[in-house]
């Protein structure tokens, strides 16, 4: 069975590499293909190694999901905050820099989390009825703290109000396929790359040998919180990787755009990991890969679990390298590109991709969401507000 494993392990990490740098394809998806195609896979496979195939593929996609968000701003729900830290980087000739920190953000968290495996599974039970029924109230602490420190609060009020209220509208459609791209590449990514286009923005020749900027004491602080924010959003329903990053952020503090990209890419492997044991401890499924698996296997066995922290492990020590080489591959090709040409042809390719997902809902969706992105740049307001658009679904989800 190991070599069976190992291939189906092998296979897991170059679909991921296929997921994680094609904008719009999700984890999920594939994830659904495989369950559709069960019947016919256990013909070849057994279900732990198609399970090892799902989880070797999520644990890669969450490495190499940054490449798209930063290099052409079309991020997931994971990635959002990285786009404009990313695109900051980009601009200044460090594009593989800011991979890099988002590699190392997610390597070492994926270690850490495997050393704190045990700790989370005799944790999980004692915490979940504690602090479930909380969550939304905390939210909304962190939300009042985060738009009252803000010089413009009314602004930043407003624009985590309408961007809340445009998520609700979207989460609640029914019949769509992917509402999430439109969404968060409106917000997130169409308004920067629009403002790049109006103000004629080049890419400069990208320096992969860029010297690191991130002090200790920072890089500490960021494994440390999206280790602990990984471990919070595997387990409490509603509570993802965005709303983690944002709790994140506010208790480490300003640990600049190296620090935060570091953070940012080490929380969803944290919570792609840590959900292996949600399943474990509590035979629940926080997200659709993990969710599979358990259906595949009718729940998730002590050994099982071994297995797959194993498969992870592997599949991280790939992801890290392959997503350096590949950011390599960007750099060279980005900078000989005409970046107006580019920027269009993202914007065609995305808006196509939405149109595709989910018909002319998809694209009015994103055509909304790139206005309200457009506005909160005009008033100066932060990107983090318009993370209320995940946010306050899940705060009336809580407390409702």
């Amino acid at each position: 069975m190991f070599e069976e494993v190992l291939i189906c392990t092998i296979l897991g990490i170059s679909f991921g590499i296929f997921t994680g740098i094609t904008p719009g394809v999700h984890v999920n998806l594939v994830s659904l293909l495989v369950f559709s195609f069960s019947g016919y896979l256990f013909g070849i496979f057994n279900p732990i190694s198609i399970g090892a195939f799902i989880i070797s593929l999520a644990i890669t996609h969450t490495f190499l999901d940054a490449l798209p968000s930063i290099y052409l701003g079309a991020p997931d729900e994971a990635q959002a905050l990285n786009v404009l830290p990313g695109h900051r980087l980009l601009i200044k000739g460090e594009g593989h820099a800011a991979i890099t920190y988002t590699v190392i953000g997610a390597l070492f968290t994926l270690l850490l989390s495997l050393l704190l495996f045990p700790v989370f599974i005799f944790s999980m039970k004692i915490i979940e009825p504690i602090i479930k029924d909380y969550i939304g109230y905390f939210l909304i602490l962190i939300m009042a703290y985060m738009i009252l420190k803000d010089k413009r609060k009314f602004w930043s009020f407003m624009m985590f109000l309408i961007s809340g209220i445009l998520g609700i509208i979207v989460l609640a459609l029914p019949n769509t396929n992917q509402p999430l791209l439109p969404l968060l590449s409106g917000l997130f990514g169409f308004s920067i790359l629009i403002e790049s286009l109006l103000q004629k923005s080049r890419i400069p020749k990208q320096n992969t040998d860029a010297k690191l900027n991130l002090p200790k004491k920072n890089l500490i602080k960021a494994i440390t919180a999206s280790t602990g924010m990984g471990f919070i959003a595997a387990f409490l329903p509603g509570f993802g990787s965005s709303q983690a990053a944002i709790v994140a952020t506010n208790i480490v503090g300003d640990i600049k755009d190296e620090g935060f990209l570091t953070l940012v890419g080490g929380i969803n492997t944290a919570n792609m990991l840590i959900s292996i044991a949600t399943a474990y401890i509590l035979n629940k499924s926080r997200n659709g890969a993990i969710l599979v698996v358990n259906q595949l296997l009718n729940g998730i066995n002590f050994k099982t679990m071994l297995i797959f922290l194993a498969v992870a492990l592997i599949a991280g020590a790939a992801a890290s390298i392959l997503t350096l080489n590949i950011s390599k591959i960007f750099c060279k090709y980005i900078v000989k590109v005409n970046y107006k040409a580019l920027i269009i042809s993202i914007l065609i390719f995305v808006s196509i991709l939405s149109i595709v997902f989910d018909s002319w809902i998809g694209l009015l969706i994103l055509i909304t969401s790139t206005f309200i992105g457009i506005a909160a740049a005009e008033l100066g307001i932060g990107k983090n507000h318009l993370m209320g658009c995940l946010i306050l679904p899940v705060i009336l989800f809580f407390i409702l």
